[in-house]
């Protein structure tokens, strides 16, 4: 199979008939193309380049070869990629790109995903710790990053937005165009190619080796398109995808090959001057190493954790890594508590990290203790948002609390009348507590059925165990009796769709055998995997057992049914926002329909 010929561009600024008319030119003479990657800002800058921008959008001029874009700030950027994000067939996981419109695909935070053979990864945006859904990239984004450089493989392509600091061309009078975050990310993954917008400035860099690799990388820096100084915007190369070629043919070093920028000691005091992070060094700034509160540091020589250690269980630089390979907080890392307030003392990204936020005992199986003990108290994150002694709780969606559960309407419902199920102990999943507390659930779960059936609807029920739940909710979700039976086949549908089968039993309908579903499910559960289970009203329960090391949407269930309900727009809960008045509105409804069939 021949090698992929792409087209890379830098900033583009709304520019898109200059642009498609380089590409078709360069296309014609030098094509075929196959695809065309836009770093940079790729939106418009002005309200004057709007209309032409919004053409090819919406579908008035067309884009003439498959282009995918990161840079997604600037003019129209919000309006535009929110209607694509709530696209139907934008959902879930989509990591090689959002459809925009024909042949133009949003890169959106960061990802990886295969171009005819090419390993490609991402990065979008701006850093920000301001949370913008658009334009920026998260701190989760370049998370997700660094689980990619463990990944076994060589990345072909890097397409980053802005440049690395090791990347900077003489000619840049100074590195504001650039992310030390970047420089860290691309010392750590190493792309045969990284590519980025400069500022203004074409700048093809001089291979370079890399640390704990044979291949080398090449930086190219692209101007913007339309630029007064005749920069050059646009570029082709045709890489041969690493996966295909020999070891020796991907250990071959160029004659003009340099040493990693990364080990230079003036990169050092460079590297200082711009991030203000005195006392690290390029060296160890590629293994992601973090400083933590004096009163978390642990005895050794260095004065933090070391990323890499914690994160793998290994570090290639061994005895000289100048960071502690602390195995308490590896081993904590792995019981799921979250990786930033082991390396940094504290998170940043409050109810938006999915992790754990309280150190873990060693059992297994800890004694549980009763609502109001102090221990059981103490053990509580008290960032959680599902724990009733915790600030954040919203309180005001509770409809009913019990001994050992509560239930809330949902924030963010799919539907009017959407439930969780909450166990009142801050615990991971409901299997979690012993049996004998099974009754209360089997009790809400009958009441609940009642309460929709009245309502002519059945109620769907579904539950995502996973190592970075904190605290276990149980969804109910109320679907038309009309589309019930509807529901196991769709199900299995979407679940053969990302090339996953569930496991699938029948049980009667009768109440009485509620428990004995409950049963069979704890047969199911293995607490070393990821685990999802849907109830269906027909009686089935379909079961699902992941491993670490796949992907699967932890919003699977609630997608599936937004499907069926013909509602793609709300498989999000962040698009489902509603006031505090008429959250307060839709507790006191339900309240009162269900006051009659309340177990507690």
């Amino acid at each position: 199979m021949a090698a992929p010929r792409i087209l890379l561009a830098g900033d583009v600024f709304g520019r898109l008939n200059q642009l498609f008319k380089r590409v078709q030119s360069v296309n014609k003479s030098a094509g075929p193309f196959d695809a065309l990657f836009c770093v940079g800002q790729f939106f418009p800058d002005s309200p004057e380049r709007l209309e032409e921008f919004m053409n090819y959008v919406e579908g008035r001029s067309s884009v003439p070869l498959p282009t995918y874009f990161i840079g997604d700030y600037g003019v129209a950027a919000p309006k535009v990629l929110s209607t694509a994000s709530k696209n139907s067939a934008n959902l879930g996981f989509k990591m090689d790109g959002l459809a925009i419109c024909e042949n133009l695909h949003w890169l959106r935070g960061s990802g990886k995903f295969s171009f005819q053979g090419l390993s490609i990864v991402y990065l979008s945006g701006r850093s920000s710790s301001e949370g913008q859904q658009f334009g920026t990239y998260s701190q989760d984004d370049v998370d997700a990053l660094r689980a990619l450089a463990e990944e076994s493989g060589v990345v072909d392509l890097g397409v980053t937005t802005r440049a690395s600091l090791a990347d900077v061309p003489a000619e840049a009078s100074d590195s504001s165009g650039c992310d030390p975050a970047i420089s860290e990310l691309v010392a750590e993954i190493k792309p045969r190619y990284h590519i980025a917008g400069t500022k203004d400035i074409f700048y093809a860099r001089e291979p370079y080796s890399n640390t704990d690799a044979v291949h080398v990388t090449r930086f190219l820096g692209l101007a913007s398109v339309g630029n007064p100084k005749k920069q050059k915007f646009i570029h082709a190369i045709s890489p041969t995808p690493a996966c295909t070629m020999s070891a020796s043919e991907i250990s071959v070093m160029p004659s003009n090959a340099t040493l990693s920028p990364y080990t230079f000691e003036e990169q050092t005091g460079r590297l200082k001057e711009v991030t203000k992070r005195p006392g690290d060094s390029m060296s160890d700034s590629q293994y992601w190493r973090y400083d933590v509160s004096k009163k978390r540091q642990k005895s050794g020589d260095g004065d933090g954790l070391c990323f890499k250690f914690i994160y793998t269980g290994s570090c290639p630089r061994g005895e000289q890594c100048n960071f502690q390979h602390d195995m308490d907080s590896r081993e904590q890392f792995r019981r799921g508590v979250c990786l930033d307030l082991l390396l940094k003392g504290k998170c940043e990204k409050g109810l938006e990290c999915s992790f754990k936020h309280e150190l873990q005992n060693e059992a297994e199986n800890p004694p549980r203790r009763r609502v109001g003990s102090g221990s059981m108290t103490a053990n509580r994150s008290k960032e959680c948002w599902f724990c009733l002694s915790s600030p954040n709780v919203e309180s005001h969606l509770i409809i009913s609390v019990g001994e050992n559960y509560y239930c809330a309407l949902a924030k963010g419902p799919l539907v009017e009348d959407h439930v969780l199920v909450i166990p009142i102990e801050h615990l991971p999943n409901t299997f979690t507590l012993s049996q004998e507390f099974e009754s209360e659930l089997v009790r809400l779960h009958d009441s609940l059925q009642l309460y929709f059936q009245n309502r002519q609807k059945e109620a769907v029920l579904f539950e995502w165990v996973s190592k970075r739940v904190s605290h276990a909710n149980l969804q109910v979700v109320p679907v038309p009796s009309s589309r019930a039976a509807a529901v196991p086949d769709i199900f299995n549908m979407a679940a053969k769709k990302m090339g996953f089968k569930l496991v699938s039993k029948k049980f009667s309908l009768a109440v009485d055998n509620i428990l004995d579903r409950r049963k069979w499910l704890r047969t199911q559960f293995d607490e070393n995997s990821n685990f999802f289970y849907a109830e269906v009203p027909d009686g089935t329960i379909l079961t699902l057992s992941v491993d670490e090391n796949e992907k699967f949407p932890a919003q699977f269930g609630r997608e599936v049914l937004a499907g069926l309900l013909n509602m793609p727009d709300r498989a999000d809960w962040r698009n489902c926002s509603l006031s505090k008045e008429e959250e307060t509105s839709a507790v006191e409804k339900f309240k009162e329909g269900f006051k009659e069939l309340d177990p507690n």
